[in-house]
């Protein structure tokens, strides 16, 4: 399967995915349910402001949450998508113990999709192969796919330039 993604856009929606600040906003959410904003620092206390604004504007931008009157940032169906695609690439990191046996949920989501990006671009998913040994690749099928359908319903995540930077 061919994807329609030039190398920039690869890199800039794996830069965005892969973004340890939203892939904290958007778990945290998937997992607990909306957020106030104003408790975001306490609900996120390894974020600084400027990575809890700059997630939060980055996510309402690409349209992964939105703000609901008196319950705080709730995930859009794109969102709960993401944060699907998310744990799909973290079980897949967990099972071949990559980076590493144990580290943090948004360092496997990023090698996962440092894994990734390359097939994007190739015009046959075994474009994977070289990256990875021992017929791992056959399980990041999955991931791939998902991602491949999530990125072609958002389209705006590999295309659109950064949004702009909150003051």
């Amino acid at each position: 399967m061919s994807t329609p993604y030039s190398s920039a856009e690869v890199h800039r929606a794996v830069e965005l995915l892969a973004s340890r600040p939203l892939v904290r906003l958007v778990t945290e959410i998937d997992d607990n349910g909306a957020i106030p904003p104003r408790r975001l620092a306490g609900i996120l206390p390894d974020l600084s402001t400027h990575q809890l604004r700059s997630a939060s504007h980055t996510a309402r931008a690409y349209g992964l949450v939105r703000a609901a009157p008196g319950a705080g940032l709730q995930l859009t169906d794109a969102g709960t998508e993401l944060a699907d695609l998310y744990d799909a690439m973290a079980r897949w990191a967990r099972r071949h113990a990559v980076p590493a046996p144990v580290c943090e949920f948004s360092s496997r989501i990023r090698h996962v999709l440092d894994l990734l990006a390359p097939s994007l671009t190739a015009e046959r998913a075994d474009a994977l192969s070289p990256l990875i040994g021992d017929g791992a690749e056959a399980g990041l099928a999955r991931p791939r796919t998902l991602l491949i359908q999530w990125l072609a319903d958002n389209p705006q995540v590999a295309t659109a330039s950064e949004p702009e930077p909150v003051a």
